[in-house]
């Protein structure tokens, strides 16, 4: 009975395993975000291994860039957008649609993982399914997971992702001006990044606070979907050696003062960055505020030695960037 019970369980995890779907590790994604999808592929085609990976963007989803796999040749293939898309002041009419990884070897019994970045349109509604049709092709065969009906009595169901509503953490009113973003006492304006070599482990962020108020509020914590952390730091010059830091307890933001993070000072510190900042491109920061709570801002990326949010032909002769008192 016990030997029966044994074998059964164990015919049961084989099947489950022999008809694991495709899927993305992400599973919701804001409106208007930049984000990174990852294809899960956990098998081959009837036993044989997986030579060329295919994935298909949806409408809704563009700028799409995709990550080069050691072992694999990396294809892409562009179409016209069904609506045009803004980007950083640019009106996007085409762009990749397909993306295709060949000539590698992922056996039937291995597991790996396929990589895409994107942004979701600012217009697409919540709760609007993406579909990314996906196809493995083996030797002999192909998995096919392009099914897009969103029934789940079907064998061959894409890969999805849900569109949540864009995320809106800060008010607005009409006295802002373009790039301005007011939480509570604070003004925050001039968000930028700047490009990396491709396998940087770190990026900066940068922006400048204006605190408003009558009372001393504190930047005390930031995050990012784009890093595996991400700190306050601080550059600054220490016998004629030029040092960096993390602020453990926060970055004061005075009441009445002006605070600029930028190149040479303090600045964003993205670690273990998931993937290379590309010029033109947008990162998501959110920060945490001691008092005026939590924002999360947009950080447009710029050249390597980008100065500003709409600056980026001079190089960093930056010292140490501290608070100046309106």
């Amino acid at each position: 009975m016990t030997k029966s019970l044994i074998a059964a369980g164990f015919l049961s995890a084989l099947a489950t395993s022999a008809i694991a779907h495709s899927t993305l590790e992400q599973t919701e994604v804001a409106a208007g975000t930049t984000t990174k999808i990852t294809l899960r592929v956990p098998h081959g085609c009837d036993g044989q291994a997986t030579h060329t990976v295919e994935l298909t963007m949806p409408d809704g989803f563009y700028a799409a860039k995709p990550m080069p796999k050691a072992g694999w040749t990396l294809e892409t293939e562009t179409a016209d957008y069904a609506t045009p898309y803004e980007m950083h002041g640019h009106t996007m009419t085409q762009g990749v649609q397909k993306v295709t990884w060949s000539g590698g070897n992922l056996e039937d019994g291995w597991y790996d993982e396929f990589t895409v970045r994107g942004t979701v349109g600012r217009d697409v509604a919540p709760d609007t399914v993406l579909y990314f049709p996906a196809l493995q092709t083996c030797a002999d065969g192909t998995a096919d997971w392009t099914d897009t009906s969103g029934s789940h009595d079907m064998p061959n169901p894409a890969p999805k992702l849900t569109v949540t509503a864009a995320e809106m953490h800060a008010t607005h009113d009409h006295g802002e001006k373009p790039g301005e973003i007011t939480l509570g006492d604070l003004t925050l304006s001039g968000g930028f990044s700047r490009a990396t070599l491709p396998n940087a482990p770190v990026a900066g962020g940068f922006l400048t606070i204006v605190n408003n108020g009558d009372s001393d509020d504190r930047l005390v914590a930031a995050s990012s979907p784009v890093s595996s952390r991400t700190e306050i730091h601080e550059m600054k010059m220490e016998n004629d050696v030029m040092k960096m830091r993390e602020l453990a307890d926060g970055l004061p933001i005075p009441a009445g003062a002006t605070v600029k993070l930028q190149p040479g000072g303090y600045h964003i510190m993205f670690m273990q960055i998931e993937a290379p900042f590309v010029e033109g491109e947008t990162v998501n920061a959110t920060l945490t505020f001691e008092k005026a709570g939590e924002v999360t801002v947009p950080l447009a990326i710029g050249a390597p030695n980008a100065r500003g949010a709409r600056h980026g032909n001079h190089g960093d002769h930056s010292g140490h960037a501290g608070m100046a008192k309106e």
